[in-house]
């Protein structure tokens, strides 16, 4: 079984590497941490809005027992530099994929959580052959709101983000993603991570969301897909996932109990869990 498999190993890590890597117009950050196997496999780690490669610390650690982990900063966020051109989930694919090649890393697992699942998706149906398997969490083809409350809640982030400070916006989403007390040291550190952002970024970054749409392409991924959705998501409807899950050929569903839209981070044993098992499958 793959958790015992990875609590009986010796600590087999190493202290990741931070390198930056430029590209034509942009700089993009990755965090890399690895298994001491030097073939090891490697999955990429695409984070939500207005996050970071620094939140997904508790996959790096689980996952580089077996893997080479490469956690990557999205163009605009954390300490990657936004470019200039359109904002757009193509042009960030494009960004992730060269500086996929500069790392020498041409067949990946793509992890990604929300609008990181949609820049992995946009990479697996552009380049096939660069994605070996496929995790999308609480990600979407298409965004769209569940009902009225769905378009009310979208409509008051769209106008905090125009004119509140970053501050402001970053408690408002903070406390959709992590509501209960017992959560609060997790809500302080999304506080901290959105409100350091920069708000030209969190609008182009809605923008690239409300434009993309894979509805379409979806039939056409022929890699192992594994959808994850947070059973209480709020941000990103159950439905949304469950037609991942119908439209990409033999893709898998998974839903996670007690769990929001930052589900990696409020459930962070039971998701490695079950995409190290997914992982483990794939050889």
């Amino acid at each position: 079984m793959v958790g015992t498999d990875a609590r009986s190993s010796p600590a087999v890590t190493r202290r990741p590497r931070m390198p930056c890597i430029g590209l034509s117009g942009v700089r993009i950050h990755v965090r890399v941490q690895s298994a001491r196997a030097v073939d090891a496999p490697t999955v990429v780690l695409l984070h939500g809005l207005g996050s970071s490669s620094a939140d997904w610390t508790p996959q790096l650690a689980a996952f580089s027992r077996r893997f080479k982990v490469l956690a990557v900063d999205l163009p605009g966020h954390g300490r990657s530099t936004r470019g200039r051109g359109p904002f757009r989930v193509p042009r960030l694919a494009r960004d992730v994929s060269q500086a996929l090649d500069t790392l020498g890393a041409p067949a990946v697992h793509v992890v990604g959580l929300s609008l990181g699942g949609c820049v992995g998706l946009e990479l697996a149906l552009r380049e096939p052959a660069r994605v070996r398997s496929l995790t999308l969490v609480n990600a979407f083809a298409k965004l769209t709101p569940s009902g009225a409350r769905g378009v009310a809640r979208m409509l008051h982030r769209l106008a905090l983000a125009c004119v509140a400070p970053m501050p402001v916006l970053a408690g408002h989403v903070a406390r959709g993603l992590f509501p209960r007390p017992e959560q609060r040291e997790l809500y302080r550190a999304a506080v901290a991570s959105l409100g350091a952002g920069s708000r030209r970024t969190y609008l182009a970054s809605l923008r690239a969301l409300a434009t993309f749409d894979a509805r379409t392409r979806l039939s056409s991924i022929r890699c192992p897909t594994l959808v994850v959705v947070g059973e209480g998501d709020a941000t990103v409807p159950r439905a949304a996932g469950e037609r991942l899950a119908h439209a990409i050929p033999g893709a898998r569903l998974v839903v996670i109990p007690a769990s929001g839209h930052a589900t990696p981070h409020d459930q962070p044993d039971r998701f490695n869990t079950v995409v190290m098992e997914f992982l483990s499958r794939l050889g």
